[in-house]
């Protein structure tokens, strides 16, 4: 690859404007669409950002709306069009269900709002293409939510790509390996369903570690993949997915994630490199994490590196990384840099760190296993969204294998 720096994508074609005018010099004004469990991570980090003030959050339930947006000093709104008028909204951070993302920030972004959204992007690639048409007409920034990105060993594993220490990148893998129970499904009414939640352990526990894969090791070019439900029966979307990668580059990778395996969780992505050095991360370990039911309670570290006169750092970044894990709170600090960076962005005109487009490639990485699935062969990119076929790229039944 010829540049391992983060992308800074801009806007293809024409140059894209600033977005909405800001009404004034103040903190930016931020809203959030949805009122759920991650909002909250949300709000609590956007307190402490004196650069920005909650202004207004927004669920179909005004009683919803009221009692969250009270709790953080702000105004609950039901309607957006209501909260567009009366709010006088920078941007909009969205924590709907997945499937719903599009369809909420739409009306923000062709108005000029600028939008953070949740991971993934979207469940769709018709969606993720809306509202990137729709920032790319106003001027509005889009960006998606990986906060993992700013761990220190994911930081660290970056650095030693960009800087040539393992060669080119040769393999790449991220492997998810943890259990979610009945009672985790029964929390709310949309987990679970293709039409409420868009997918399983792709969709939603996934996208983090998709995205880091695709940060280190650049575009695809052809994915096999399968997926199945192992042994969750209450629910419809899938548990368990693999799949085979090959890269731009000419490198390959692999892809285990399950949400069938227990007890507890680890997550992690490793990079090998050609001149036989190896990088890595765990982002994820102890239990699986819940927003607003759990704690994160082990910090991510770089469990492998074999970069040659650097190995016998490991245990020092293992216990400088512990210590920052133990002084701060995870579940916000993280959100915090991210959600500081996007509203960087907004304010100077910039790109976020994690592009819209960024956002959609993690899409069309699901978005082909479910594909590759359905029609029994490899998967070539890019992906353009289906508007005809009417199975949901193969989630559908006669999408599964049987």
């Amino acid at each position: 690859m010829s540049s391992r720096r983060p992308e800074r994508e801009g806007m293809r074609g024409k140059q894209p404007g600033p977005g909405r005018e800001r009404r004034s010099d103040g903190p930016l004004r931020v809203g959030i669409l949805g009122c759920g469990k991650v909002s909250h991570l949300h709000a609590r980090a956007l307190a402490e950002l004196p650069e920005a003030v909650l202004a207004g959050a927004l669920s179909r339930s005004q009683d919803k709306a009221a009692a969250f947006a009270g709790a953080y000093g702000a105004r609950g709104y039901s309607d957006p069009r209501g909260m567009l008028e009366q709010a006088a909204l920078d941007a909009v951070i969205v924590c709907t269900p997945h499937p719903y993302h599009a369809d909420c920030a739409l009306s923000f972004l062709e108005a000029g709002v600028h939008a953070l959204v949740e991971k993934p992007l979207a469940s769709s690639l018709s969606d993720c293409d809306r509202m990137i048409a729709a920032a790319e007409a106003s001027g509005a920034r889009l960006a998606t939510v990986s906060q993992r990105r700013w761990y220190e060993p994911v930081l660290r594993v970056r650095r030693a790509i960009d800087e040539g220490k393992i060669g080119e990148p040769a393999l790449g893998t991220a492997v998810i390996l943890g259990w979610r129970d009945r009672a985790y499904y029964d929390s709310d009414p949309w987990r679970g369903t293709w039409g409420m939640e868009g997918g399983g352990v792709l969709v939603n526990q996934a996208p983090h570690q998709l995205d880091l894969l695709l940060w280190f090791m650049g575009p695809l070019v052809e994915l096999f993949g399968y997926w199945e439900n192992l042994n969750h029966p209450y629910i419809e979307v899938e548990d368990t997915s693999v799949a085979v990668l090959r890269f731009e580059n000419g490198a390959l990778g692999n892809i285990l994630v399950s949400n069938s395996q227990k007890p507890g969780i680890y997550g992690k992505v490793h990079v090998h490199g050609r001149n036989g050095a190896s990088v890595g991360v765990q982002t994820d370990g102890g239990a699986m994490f819940v927003a607003g039911m759990s704690q994160v309670l082990e910090p991510p570290v770089n469990d492998i590196w074999t970069v040659p006169g650097e190995q016998e750092r490991l245990q020092e970044w293992q216990r400088r990384d512990e210590s920052l894990f133990a002084a701060v709170d995870p579940t916000t600090y993280y959100h915090r840099l991210q959600i500081r960076d996007f509203l960087q962005a907004v304010a100077t005109g910039g790109e976020p760190a994690v592009t819209g487009r960024d956002g959609r490639r993690t899409v069309e990485l699901f978005t082909a296993i479910y594909r590759s699935q359905r029609d029994r062969r490899p998967v070539s990119f890019p992906l353009a969204a289906e508007e005809d076929r009417g199975d949901f790229d193969g989630r559908l039944p006669g999408g599964r294998a049987r």
